[in-house]
């Protein structure tokens, strides 16, 4: 009751203190201003959500199998939990992780990205208020440099039970290697390469509204963003069309401090560099910029939201994730096809399709190997859905009944003798 209390008020506090917290993560990201105010709201709601199922951490009574034992099963706090989070959601990373743990009684280290260590530190000022004691809620910040060493230590210290990560796949990989040392628990949201479908069937103005939602927001830079569009023969062109058009005329790349901004800066230039590189490796190949393409007059961060047709599945940005403001359209003819096309990459975060044919609905869902599905919708988070993929996408699920689990040890007890 105590530790769900203290997650409500700060909870309070960020929604009292949202305009404030939104600009931290504009100032540090070049997000646009209104996304970041949602991701205030957002990263909020897990608090809400974790106060909530801090009360339901129900064990269990089992029926045992001699008349003198009974058998219970207990839910206890893993222990100290090392929260590893990246610079494209600064807030909301952190307390879909920490929310969960404080909820399971854990205490934790939060190491923010070297991108973006204000909106962390922000949030330790308002645990303060909330009254979440000292050292239960503990912020490490480092420099790029020190990174690598930081986070060695977070995975290979014996007093750390828990490590949970957010961030690409490579990274991924060597804190679990570290990790192994202590056979510490581990969850890991990875890198992802999300299909977006577009069926026949598809209603494609809903199907636009979504692809749009989808692919740009944060200017492409979300682990759940589209990254590859596969649109079937039969409604190619007129979606194209219509794409173009709204991306012309809807998206606004600015200062993320500027009401009418959707699409602000990358977050570096090397940002900047992947996302010429799969244009260029896709042009050479025959590929065609419908819009955009290159950087935009304001800065050297700042890239046109871009839209090529005539991709091929050889082409680099439809083998790797962009992580930039680039929609690649390939063209398909068949669904076994386009299912084909999507599970072929080694990772499964989230995946998108638009039909409104109910049969091809559930086949499709159903064999997407991702561990999340928009069907007709292009936004598909939330604190009560779990998060989380398959594959090298990643381990573990966040948010939902289940993502406080990942802060739990099962003990089982029997009592014998009775």
């Amino acid at each position: 009751q105590e530790r769900s209390a203290r997650l409500r008020r700060w909870y309070e506090l960020m929604m009292e203190n949202r305009e404030e917290l939104a600009r931290i993560i504009t100032a540090e990201n070049g997000k646009p201003l209104k996304e970041a105010q949602g991701e205030i709201t957002y990263s909020a709601s897990f608090l809400e959500w974790f106060a909530e199922e801090a009360r339901r951490i129900y064990g269990d009574v089992i029926p045992a199998s001699a008349k003198d034992r009974r058998v219970l099963v207990l839910k206890q706090p893993v222990g100290v939990a090392a929260i590893i989070t990246p610079w494209n959601f600064p807030s909301a990373m952190i307390t879909r992780k920490v929310g969960a743990a404080l909820a399971a009684g854990c205490t934790v280290v939060v190491k923010p990205a070297e991108d973006t260590p204000l909106s962390a530190l922000a949030l330790g000022e308002l645990a303060n208020q909330a009254g979440i004691p000292a050292g239960v809620y503990n912020v490490v910040p480092c420099s790029r440099q020190q990174t690598a060493a930081v986070g060695e230590v977070l995975c290979t210290d014996p007093l750390v039970s828990k490590i949970s990560f957010t961030g690409s796949t490579a990274t991924g990989k060597i804190l679990l290697k570290h990790a192994a040392g202590t056979v510490k628990r581990v969850s890991m949201e990875l890198g992802g390469h999300a299909p977006f479908i577009v069926f026949d069937s598809a209603n494609v103005d809903r199907a636009v509204a979504g692809a749009l939602a989808s692919k740009y927001r944060n200017s492409g830079q979300t682990c759940v963003c589209t990254n590859r569009f596969l649109v079937q023969k039969g409604i190619h062109d007129e979606f194209v069309e219509k794409f173009a058009k709204a991306i012309d005329k809807e998206l606004h790349v600015g200062n993320g401090f500027d009401a009418k901004t959707t699409q602000g800066p990358l977050i570096n230039e090397k940002a900047v560099e992947k996302v010429e590189k799969h244009i260029k490796d896709a042009v050479s190949q025959g590929a065609s910029v419908v819009t955009g393409g290159k950087r935009h007059s304001l800065g050297k961060n700042f890239f046109e939201p871009t839209l090529l047709t005539n991709v091929t599945t050889k082409m680099l940005c439809t083998q790797e994730e962009t992580f930039g403001p680039l929609a690649p359209v390939i063209r398909f003819e068949t669904e076994a096809e386009a299912v084909a096309i999507a599970n072929a990459a080694n990772v499964g975060l989230a995946g998108y399709f638009f039909s409104q044919d109910p049969a091809q609905i559930w086949r499709v869902a159903e064999q997407l190997e991702v561990g999340m599905v928009g069907v007709n919708e292009g936004i598909i988070s939330s604190a009560e859905c779990p998060f989380g993929g398959i594959k090298e996408s990643g381990l573990g699920r966040e948010g939902s009944k289940y993502g406080i689990d990942e802060y739990l040890e099962i003990k089982y007890v029997c009592f014998g003798g009775l």
